[in-house]
């Protein structure tokens, strides 16, 4: 039955194939889309504007590859951990569908071919994206159109600008460095977004239903609806000087668990770093929520430069909460920033480092600290193929157990494919 089922999966998957291939035209670019390849550098979120004409019906197939040759050595106060070889990580695959359905409508969705945590096939999530009403009639609404935008589906969630820049299991190229931020703000949850636009200047508010594993089974803990909103203005002042900057908020009221730190079921990039196993290794969560539940208020500020090949981005995260049983809230800050140079003819080349740090009132711990460092670069073969090399290093500090003075160090060599 199993071989049955896979086999007539891959028949549905090359059928989609084809038609794809039939829909698909290179010189068609779809509407309010970010190319996951190197054109798609610093997007952000989707471009938004009011002069694109709908051009009918197009599918688009594309998917993304990395694979990562990994040289760390960890330790700890005790001495105790394993030793790490020197050898290259499971690959890891992601499948997109994206269409255009009809004027300003737009639909995504990825799916997980291979990861870290799950060996198996699962789609990530997916939206619908209304960037006019003209699906409806032409000209439906067009002055309120003309500045909003809205998402639904059960989606990745705009809080911050960091998801932007991260590995999303073998989406890969947007990231200058191998890992991601230490606290890794990513979930998705069922939601919706609505946008605003003037201008350079944008605003978001939305809500979800706090799940991360979607149930309609009451439980012990109610989960509340999570609320978000950022405000962020982001312009080409001139054609050597990009500036934008964005600020944005979460706030949990009550929640069975709160996965915005814990919400990557794909796994982090420095395998078995610490606790060999743990597909989290290297990442923080502050964790708010015990047995009976908790709440979180989280705030993330993101300005971004760019003066000709110059590029710096920065993160100011402040987030603060308590589980059930806790008698008062506690609170974390991450900090972090990347400078960049990108060089060559199409900037096909670039080196930078990154630091990132974390303090804050650990459940058990008390005041403990970590802190990480990149130092690499990367070459864009095609706008499609990106090689990056990296040094990293990071420590713990005030932890107990296995991260009593831990640390981990090392080269990560990585290599992606995405179309």
């Amino acid at each position: 039955m199993k071989t049955l089922t896979t086999t007539l999966s891959f028949i549905f998957l090359f059928s989609l194939w084809g038609i794809g291939l039939q829909a698909q035209d290179n010189d068609r670019v779809l509407p309010y889309y970010v190319s996951p390849d190197q054109t798609g550098l610093n997007e952000f979120e989707a471009p938004f504007y009011t002069d694109k004409e709908f051009d009918g019906f197009n599918l688009r197939i594309g998917g993304s590859n990395t694979l990562q040759f990994q040289g760390m050595s960890h330790d700890n106060a005790a001495g105790d951990l394993p030793d790490l070889e020197n050898n290259f990580n499971l690959a890891t695959s992601n499948l997109d569908f994206d269409v255009a359905l009809a004027p300003g409508l737009r639909m995504h969705l990825r799916t997980y071919l291979s990861s870290q945590h799950h060996p198996e096939a699962y789609v990530k999530g997916g939206y619908l994206q209304m960037d006019s009403f003209d699906f409806i009639e032409e000209g439906f609404l067009s002055e309120l159109s003309d500045h909003m935008r809205i998402k639904v589906g059960h989606m990745e969630n705009n809080y911050g600008d960091t998801h932007f820049r991260r590995s999303d299991n073998g989406a890969t190229i947007f990231n200058p460095f191998v890992g991601n931020y230490i606290m890794d703000s990513f979930t998705t949850e069922v939601g919706g977004e609505v946008y605003l636009y003037n201008g350079p200047i944008f605003g978001m508010i939305g809500l979800t239903n706090g799940k991360l594993n979607q149930s309609t089974v009451e439980g012990d803990v109610k989960t509340k609806a999570t609320f978000l909103a950022k405000v962020g203005y982001d312009s080409q002042i001139n054609d050597d000087f990009r500036f934008r900057i964005t600020g944005s908020l979460m706030r949990i009221s009550e929640a069975a668990r709160i996965y915005i730190y814990a919400g990557d079921r794909a796994g982090s990039r420095y395998y078995n770093a610490i606790e060999p196993g743990n597909f989290r290794a290297g990442r923080f969560d502050p964790a708010f929520a015990d047995a009976g539940g908790g709440e979180m208020t989280s705030i993330m500020i993101n300005p971004f430069l760019k003066y000709q090949g110059l590029e710096f981005f920065g993160v100011f995260e402040t987030t603060s909460g308590q589980g059930s049983a806790e008698p008062s809230s506690r609170s974390f800050t991450q900090l972090g920033g990347e400078l960049l140079y990108r060089f060559g003819a199409d900037e096909d080349f670039y080196i930078g480092g990154r630091y990132n740090t974390v303090s804050g009132d650990h459940i058990s711990d008390g005041d403990v600290d970590i802190s990480r460092l990149n130092i690499g670069g990367g070459w864009f073969l095609t706008k499609n193929v990106l090689t990056k090399v990296e040094f990293v290093t990071q420590s713990y500090d005030g932890f107990s157990g296995v991260y009593d003075d831990a640390e981990f160090s090392g080269i990560n060599i990585e290599a992606v494919v995405s179309f």
